[in-house]
């Protein structure tokens, strides 16, 4: 048997095109996606639409006049939206002075962004140490997926997303269960609400779980794999996520966290997140707590 690679440079390193640049791009994410009036939006916006607080449509020029103070504005779903570097990447190939104006840009931008965030997981799971044949076919797809990323605005509308995304999703699969032997499969559970502080979730497979407003303090992480868990308003002060699977900035924002929460390699600490450091540490507990209905 061949031997797992020794693990590659970290992802920071290797994602640093799958970040979004908002001064390289013209408010793509400003403009084309709609939003409606709720907790997430202070008002309502049709798709293809500015945002009123939008100040150009040029690249380069646009920026959004409240950037320092979405939350408090009302407007926490931009802090969590990202186009993983799909808008600085489409407005230059695109090359018009106005590109949220042009149809073939607003229908690619979808596309590019799903193909930005496979490459994000396919990027983390070359990292890791592999045996040869499922490393090949990380590189391969990974290869793949890029060529199809580097299309004109016509070709990125022709690709079919949901077939690429059913093959990553089912290679990324076996990355995990090759990362995460012993580890616990608990894939799109509900666990809405869910009393998990403290909880031993370490290598667990929580791959799509429903982990909204869940209590995940101090919680022991280490190792799970996160791909697509909703963590909207979980709580994760004092969790440790160190070497967590395929997590992403998006769910990183979405959730709860302070000073003493621990994060994978090449994830930031979101700006509003408490600075205030965690209470000691509890006692760990079994079993899957009072997990409340959605």
């Amino acid at each position: 048997m061949t031997p797992p690679a020794p693990p590659a440079a970290p992802p920071a390193d290797r994602r640093r095109d799958l970040r979004a640049d908002c001064s390289a791009c013209a408010g793509l994410c400003c403009v084309l996606p709609a939003f409606a009036a709720s907790a997430d939006f202070a008002l309502d916006k049709p798709a293809g639409q500015p945002c009123v607080h939008l100040t150009g449509l040029e690249v380069g020029a646009a920026r959004c006049g409240i950037h320092a103070d979405l939350r408090q504005r009302g407007f926490p779903g931009c802090t969590v939206f990202d186009c993983f570097g799909a808008g600085q990447r489409l407005v230059q190939v695109a090359a018009v002075q106005r590109p949220a104006e042009d149809p073939g840009v607003a229908a690619a931008f979808p596309v590019l962004r799903q193909l930005h965030e496979l490459l994000w997981y396919l990027t983390e799971a070359a990292t890791l140490p592999l045996e040869a044949p499922l490393r090949d076919d990380v590189a391969a797809l990974a290869e793949r997926t890029e060529r199809l990323a580097a299309g004109t605005p016509a070709e990125l509308t022709a690709v079919d997303p949901a077939a690429v995304r059913a093959e990553a999703g089912e290679l990324l699969g076996r990355v995990s269960a090759a990362a995460r032997p012993g580890g616990r499969d608990r894939r799109g559970a509900d666990l809405v609400g869910a009393a998990l502080r403290g909880a031993d979730l370490r290598r667990a497979g929580l791959r799509g779980a429903y982990l909204i407003a869940a209590d995940l303090r101090s919680a022991d992480l280490r190792g799970a794999d996160l791909l697509g868990a909703d963590l909207r308003g979980a709580d994760l002060r004092g969790a440790d996520l160190t070497g967590a699977l395929f997590l992403t900035r998006p769910q990183v924002a979405a959730a709860r966290g302070d000073s003493a929460t621990r994060l994978p390699a090449g994830l930031e600490r979101p700006p509003h997140w408490a600075a205030a450091v965690s209470s000691p540490r509890p006692r760990r507990r079994g079993g899957r707590g009072g997990a409340a209905g959605r």
